[in-house]
């Protein structure tokens, strides 16, 4: 447990996320999704991945009036982080957006009893994984729910309490890196609205979460809407000349690099490593012909730079992978097969070289 924060983010490459399992509701295999085992985290480590972000659900196998959290789903996620720390993996477990029960509550009104719970829930998760090594990484959240300065006292209090609930379980959990979340995790309110990290018994071993997900109408955007067309194609050279409404008028290349460098100047140059947990943008597969091809040419160019811009800028990029192969999906590895699916997505983010037009 001897390195800190920029120590371990260092060493971190490009991280890849288990999406849509063990945060999934209704159990790990709700989501369509198989359960995450030793044979995926293989091939995600063979495949250029040194780093795995699991999110995960607790509230929904916890006792309502106790907090108290099964056995057996602790006992899971602890088999789940060891497969990845068996593969030398740096891992990342968090409280993911877990019905909400704290995202969705960041207020006066609910700060004492959601407070009690995050404090509950992190007692038993540090103490159960305790035992780990420096490259387990524990997240306070996920996308916290908050847009106002007003708010941002309640979330400092819960990401306080997090801090402070693993570190009164001692062990090597006194000198493990945590993780604390912007408001939504997102970039231009962090830097609007983010006062200062939680206090800790240990120098330098904090890091901080954003998201990225920008444009929308690109990466997520399954619907025209009044304020907004899709965006099929993205980045200088990808623009169609034919298909012209779907050619991006926001949120393109200059728009990564400035906020990613807001990031770097804000917390990176003040030594605190800032971990990008999600990014990814869809696979719009309904399209055809020389649509398809510049829709995907395009959608691997913006992996590869939004990843490249990020450790340029001292940001550790973790990919989203929901796990779905079909269209508006994000998967990279068929993980009934233990295959890798999208190769023109997967060497985007782990090769050196930048898809060109």
């Amino acid at each position: 447990m001897t390195r800190n924060a920029i120590q371990i983010a260092d060493a971190i490459k490009v991280g890849w996320n288990i999406g849509n399992t063990l945060e999934a509701i209704g159990g790990e295999t709700a989501w369509g999704n198989p359960q995450a085992s030793n044979e995926l985290i293989q091939l995600v480590k063979a495949n250029g991945f040194n780093a795995i972000r699991i999110p995960v659900s607790w509230n929904q196998y916890a006792n309502q009036q106790t907090a108290a959290i099964d056995p057996a789903w602790l006992n899971r996620v602890k088999q789940v982080v060891q497969h990845c720390i068996d593969n030398d993996m740096y891992v990342m477990v968090n409280i993911h957006w877990d019905g909400g029960w704290l995202e969705n509550n960041i207020n006066t009104a609910k700060q004492t009893e959601i407070n009690a719970k995050q404090k509950a829930f992190w007692e038993q998760i540090a103490t159960h994984l305790r035992d780990f090594d420096e490259r387990l990484m524990f997240a306070s959240a996920n996308e916290p729910d908050v847009e106002k300065a007003e708010h941002m006292d309640v979330l400092r209090a819960y990401h306080q309490t997090f801090v402070d609930a693993v570190r009164a379980t001692g062990g090597k959990n006194a000198y493990r890196v945590l993780i604390v979340q912007g408001p939504k995790t997102d970039i231009e309110l962090s830097q609007q609205l983010w006062t200062g990290m939680p206090e800790d018994t240990i120098a330098e071993r904090l890091m901080f979460e954003v998201h990225f997900y920008t444009p929308f109408n690109f990466t997520l955007m399954r619907t025209d809407e009044s304020w907004g067309k899709q965006f099929y194609y993205w980045g200088e050279g990808f623009h169609s000349t034919t298909d012209t409404e779907r050619n991006p008028t926001w949120g393109e290349e200059s728009t990564v690099d400035d906020l990613f460098a807001q990031m770097k100047t804000r917390f990176v140059d003040q030594g605190i490593p800032v971990v990008l947990g999600e990014f990814a943008a869809m696979r719009r597969d309904d399209l055809t012909g020389e649509s398809l091809e510049r829709h995907l040419a395009s959608r691997a160019y913006y992996l590869g730079y939004v990843t490249k811009t990020a450790i340029a800028n001292g940001l550790l990029p973790f990919y989203w992978d929901s796990g779905a192969l079909d269209n508006f999906g994000s998967g990279i590895f068929d993980r009934k097969t233990n295959r890798v699916f999208d190769q023109q997505a997967l060497d985007a983010l782990t090769k050196t070289t930048l898809i060109q037009p």
